[in-house]
């Protein structure tokens, strides 16, 4: 079984919460970030600091992911999700609402059924609580 998954305790993870609905077996922890990279929120099982490089390298990896997307249709062809396994685990990234993306890490016992089901479940949840946030400065932790 992964590490419990809570919401992180800085005051700009108010949106940590979210992300508990992500814990399963397998999954390390979750990072919801902005397209650009930057880490809204995260849950427990990863420090502010490792939660921020990894939104800063997933938002690398689904530009990665756009550059190839004309290979499996055309030039308009959008990612859905990105899926990279690794020999002790996988990176699943998937849209979560306008400019958001849900970024999870597992290791290898993930059942990555259940997990990207998951994902998508909450993707949608993520998408109507990003809409319904005010956008003042305090509350969105800095994010115009």
């Amino acid at each position: 079984m992964g590490t419990p998954i809570t919401a992180g305790a800085d005051s700009a993870n108010k949106l940590g919460w979210l992300l508990e609905d992500l814990n399963a077996p397998g999954v390390r922890f979750a990072v919801l970030l902005s397209d650009d990279g930057l880490r809204i929120a995260h849950s427990g099982g990863v420090s502010k600091d490792d939660a921020e490089r990894f939104a800063a390298a997933a938002s690398g990896l689904r530009s990665l992911g756009k550059a190839l997307g004309e290979f499996c249709g055309g030039m308009d062809n959008g990612v859905r999700q990105n899926m990279t396994e690794y020999d002790q685990g996988m990176i699943l990234i998937t849209a979560a609402g306008e400019g958001a993306l849900l970024g999870v890490a597992t290791n290898t016992d993930a059942d990555v059924g259940l997990v990207v089901h998951r994902m998508n479940e909450l993707a949608g949840r993520v998408g109507r609580e990003l809409g319904s946030q005010p956008r003042g400065r305090a509350d969105s932790g800095g994010l115009p």
